[in-house]
């Protein structure tokens, strides 16, 4: 007999926004970390996806908090809901401008009525290419950021790096693409590339919050913002669970739902494939990420209309779990050295690993040596400062500081939750091992350079010589991207419509 959760989820979109289907055990499964509590409501800051108290625990590698830790861990909110919609609004100033009003509303009514996360819902709203060409194809009112007349997409924030790189204007949100290793398996169709106006990024330890805010956003109500949308797609997840020595919500969710592989998942494991994520040290502190934070990275300081702004690329994959633990990386060793490095060695059972940073050499030295490279490796001769910078700001950020801070959630839909469009995203009521990538980034040429790294090609041109979807390319052959897109996260002041206010 199908699940509760395969019944909506195949059913009506209010079924579906009604309803967390599985998620609803989370809560159930496990108990929320105790987080510091302020003794009055935070100020929220202008990065409207800031967590502004995360949880950090000290590990000592089996992903528990431990007094005699020695690596900072942050602990994300329990719970991570994405939803995208296309919008249901005439194209003209006057409609546009009515719904960023009552966008707008609904969003502070939700901040009055929570704090942020993770004991309260940190709300994100971001934007995609389709809302500003359609939407905003020229700026009619003139202001202290635009001249009257700007069209689309002279507007946009501009990649200053990458546009004296090509000798061309190049802005900071670009179209999603493919990459090497997005070659589809058999049986798979090639990834999709999204076109959604908007996407609504949902955090919280608590699902009734999630949900409380889900239904003031998406529900048809007066005081709610769903005639504003047409939704495409609800995609929930996960993360964490296992900090207090208890098993973790990756084991708990996989077995639950009959995925192959998933008693192989070590059972202090945050994620399904094994290992943390979320080291503190390797991700980035407010505003680095943001596209005004460094001189030179793109045109919004000192007072552009998107600073305090930021690029989130948004993807779902599959994961092999079969392939990852038994299969193609049937030891422990295996394991870590296609995530970290050929060659490093953690005792068996680590979870939470710390190994030394590695520059392009590096990586093409075990090229070289092992016909093979890390995952985490590879990435971080670009995901790195290769040298002492000081931002904007005034801040002095050390080499090695992470430029992209990671938001993604694991997930056992199929792809997603509830999508309007079942054919085309090859929706399945079969529960399966995935993640709902998402990450924040000051242009998207950052994250194609991240991406294409983690693929063995790297900005100067050289490259691994071999396939980048075989077991020597760190995890590329057990993941599968199926949906990409590219969002604009505006600062907190502009969230709602951005740009509407200059039409006329």
């Amino acid at each position: 007999m199908p699940s509760r959760r395969h019944l909506l989820a195949g059913g009506t979109l209010a079924a579906a926004l009604a309803s967390a289907g599985i998620y609803e055990l989370v809560d159930a499964l496990i108990r929320a970390p105790e987080r510091p509590v302020a003794p009055t409501r935070l100020p929220l800051p202008p990065e409207q996806y800031a967590i502004p108290q995360p949880r950090v625990i000290m590990d000592d590698g089996s992903g528990i908090a431990s007094s005699k830790g020695t690596m900072p861990v942050a602990i994300p909110p329990f719970h991570a809901h994405v939803i995208t919609a296309k919008l249901n609004v005439p194209g003209k100033a006057k409609p546009l401008q009515e719904a960023q009003r009552h966008l707008e509303g609904v969003l502070q009514r939700l901040e009055q009525q929570f704090p942020s996360a993770p004991g309260g819902v940190t709300i994100t709203v971001a934007w995609g290419l389709p809302y500003f060409e359609h939407y905003i194809p020229r700026l009619e009112e003139s202001s202290g950021y635009f001249d009257a007349g700007t069209s689309y997409p002279a507007y946009l924030p501009v990649d200053l790096i990458t546009s004296k790189e090509r000798g061309r204007t190049v802005y900071a949100l670009q179209e999603s693409r493919t990459f090497p290793s997005d070659e589809p398996p058999p049986g798979f169709g090639p990834v999709r590339l999204e076109q959604n106006d908007v996407a609504v990024l949902l955090r919280s330890d608590s699902l009734a919050h999630i949900m409380a805010a889900t239904n003031a956003l998406f529900g048809t109500g007066g005081n709610q913002a769903g005639n504003l949308f047409r939704v495409t797609s609800i995609r929930r997840g996960f993360t964490g669970g296992a900090h207090t020595g208890r098993q973790g919500l990756a084991s708990k969710l996989a077995i639950k739902g009959g995925i192959p592989g998933a008693k192989l998942i070590p059972r202090q494991a945050p994620i399904f494939l094994g290992f943390t994520t979320t080291l503190r040290d390797a991700e980035s502190s407010i505003p680095v990420f943001n596209l005004e934070t460094f001189p030179g990275w793109t045109d919004q300081w000192p007072d552009g209309y998107f600073k305090h702004g930021t690029i989130m690329p948004l993807s779902h994959l599959f994961e092999d779990l079969v392939a990852w633990y038994s299969k193609t990386f049937p030891k422990f060793d295996d394991r870590t050295h296609a995530m970290f490095r050929p060659g490093v060695s953690f005792p068996p059972g680590t979870v939470t690993a710390d190994p030394p940073e590695e520059n392009e050499a590096d990586v093409l030295r075990d090229v070289q040596k092992y016909h093979s490279y890390g995952h985490n490796g590879s990435m971080q001769p670009v995901n790195r400062l290769q040298q002492e910078m000081t931002s904007n700001y005034g801040h002095v950020y050390p080499v090695n500081t992470a430029i992209t801070n990671r938001g993604d959630f694991s997930t056992v839909d199929n792809p997603f939750h509830y999508t309007s469009d079942p054919v085309g995203d090859h929706y399945s009521r079969r529960e399966a091992a995935g993640l709902h990538f998402l990450l924040f980034a000051p242009t998207t040429e950052t994250f194609n350079r991240v991406r294409l790294a983690m693929d063995g090609e790297f900005p100067g041109g050289k490259r691994a010589p071999f396939s980048p979807r075989s077991p020597g390319a760190g995890l590329n052959s057990v993941v599968h991207t199926t949906h990409r897109q590219n969002f604009l996260i505006p600062p907190r002041s502009h969230r709602s419509f951005p740009l509407a206010e200059f039409l006329a």
